[in-house]
């Protein structure tokens, strides 16, 4: 809970209060422990914590628990039984303002990225390429931009790979080889990216970061991922938040280092981020999570032990809870020796020991004082939510987006003319218009316009001529009248001319019919 007095309180140990300081939030910070522990409990406490004061916060929502920080929490026998522990007497409950988001776009507002926002870097780690087709996909990233074509969606991703293989030759020589066998595998890589639902995330409208850092009633937003149905694709997850990190590093302005944050993001499942990521992308994860704390953002990743997180991110992370650790294997101890090591020791216990014997919703915690320092690590007890602990029902979810003041922005999809478009439509004629330009509307929406038939042809000339006769005969006609000639001459006149007309069309069925059958022998 937040208050002047106490700031961002999460926990109470024998020596008080223990809080976040404000302006040390933006330090980043790491919530550990085994499954079981208090994790998601501790992750909602400090959620709502910093919602109060104001901070809008992004957490994933493995398994919907999360979704009722959006409803108002009520006493139970555990809480009552705490609250001499906690020095409260009365608690508030209270919700917190709440928007659900989905990739899949099933159980929250919508949440995509162009093809080109996520860059080739990021797209090779989620396609899983080699360094040989990663060499290429960048090649067609370089290509799109000389020639001024835009990759939204995966079918305009799949139209550069097509063309850029068509033309292989042409561009060998300025960016390398271009193998078949290449683009043929990321196409494949592709296809099963399709599969796992992909296709609902790439594309327009791309989602606009500042959507997370809203406030409502003097509250920060909490924008809540559903992420049960995303976990099931560890590498579209990861990828994704680790999209969503790059554009707030990219975007936000330099701010320093203010009272509270601006953003606070949680990371859960935080190991699937550095499972089989390069060195290259691995660096760049490491210059995000250090530089963008000078954004006003603070990144808080939830794991099972500290060496899922590399050591140079590690060292970063100065707010840490660190909830119980079994040690049933020399893995274990190992993963128990290097969480003690990362807490400043306390003279009153020893944090290896203590870590073993943990009790659920206790947890060692040492924050950051006001210079940065971290201090001494504490036993304590995190505190209870104010909001309700568990899942909201599918009514409750569906009323809040629909109240949701973003509701509709991204719910339908845009689909504007990029790289498939262009590249897929046919080549220009001769007047410098394109077909796709000179088609009717029916046409450009995909209808195709048969070739007229033999047939048709020849009813055609057929139809010329008799209208060419007897617009002859008539005018033969009138001219006699005019002129006065007899019936005779007359009819003798209207008679040659209806045979030379018949004559003349003639001509042109014979000539039509040759010219169909030569071409058609000629294919």
């Amino acid at each position: 809970m937040y208050d002047k007095e106490r700031g961002l309180y999460i926990a109470h140990c024998s020596n008080g209060a223990l809080s976040i300081t404000g302006k040390m939030a933006n330090r980043h910070g790491l919530i550990a422990g085994a499954t079981g522990t208090g994790k998601t409990v501790t992750l909602q406490v400090m959620a709502e914590t910093f919602c109060q004061a104001g901070v809008p916060c992004f957490m994933a929502d493995m398994k919907g628990d999360l979704s009722g920080i959006s409803q108002v929490g009520k006493m139970s026998g555990f809480i009552e039984k705490r609250l001499p522990e906690f020095q409260i007497e009365n608690p508030e409950f209270q919700s917190c303002p709440v928007r659900f988001f989905d990739v899949y776009g099933e159980q929250g507002h919508p949440m995509r990225a162009t093809v080109s926002q996520m860059g080739p870097q990021l797209l090779s780690r989620l396609l899983g390429l080699n360094e040989t087709q990663d060499g290429v996909l960048n090649i067609v990233f370089r290509i799109a931009d000389e020639r001024g074509l835009l990759i939204l969606d995966l079918k305009d991703l799949r139209a550069m790979l097509d063309y850029v293989s068509q033309h292989a030759k042409e561009y060998t020589t300025k960016y390398g080889n271009i193998s078949s066998a290449s683009v043929g595998a990321i196409q494949r890589t592709l296809l099963q990216l399709e599969n796992q639902g992909a296709n609902k995330f790439f594309g327009e409208p791309s989602f606009d970061i500042y959507d997370l850092m809203q406030t409502e009633g003097g509250k920060g937003i909490m924008n809540v991922l559903a992420a049960d149905k995303l976990m099931m694709q560890p590498k579209l997850y990861s990828t994704f938040l680790l999209w969503l990190l790059s554009e707030l590093y990219s975007t936000l302005p330099e701010v320093g280092d203010l009272p509270l944050p601006k953003l606070v993001f949680f990371f859960d499942e935080a190991h699937m981020l550095f499972d089989g990521t390069s060195k290259a992308l691995l660096d760049k994860i490491e210059q995000v999570i250090r530089l963008i704390r000078s954004k006003g953002v603070g990144i808080y990743f939830i794991t099972q032990s500290p060496t899922d997180i590399p050591e140079n991110i590690l060292g970063q992370l100065g707010n840490r809870v660190q909830h119980a650790l079994r040690a049933y294997t020399p893995k274990d101890q190992k993963a128990v020796k290097t969480a003690a090591d990362t807490f400043r020791p306390n003279p009153d216990f020893k944090t290896d020991e203590a870590i073993m014997n943990l009790e659920t919703g206790e947890a060692l915690v040492s924050f950051l004082d006001e210079k940065g320092a971290p201090s001494i690590v504490e036993r304590a007890k995190i505190l209870f939510p104010l909001s309700q602990i568990g899942a909201v029902t599918e009514g409750q979810r569906l009323d809040i987006i629909k109240q949701s003041r973003i509701y509709g922005k991204y719910d339908t999809p845009i689909d504007r003319e990029s790289a498939f478009e262009i590249l897929t439509s046919p080549a220009p004629s001769e007047g410098g218009e394109s077909p796709a330009e000179q088609a009717s509307p029916s046409e450009r929406k995909g209808e195709v316009k048969k070739k007229p038939g033999i047939m048709s042809k020849v009813l055609k000339a057929v139809l010329t001529a008799i209208t060419s006769t007897f617009a002859t005969i008539l005018g033969t006609y009138v001219a006699d009248k005019v002129t006065g000639k007899k019936t005779k001459s007359r009819t003798s006149t209207t008679g040659r001319v209806a045979k030379n007309a018949t004559s003349a069309a003639t001509r042109t069925i014979t000539k039509e019919l040759t010219r169909d059958i030569l071409g058609n022998l000629i294919k």
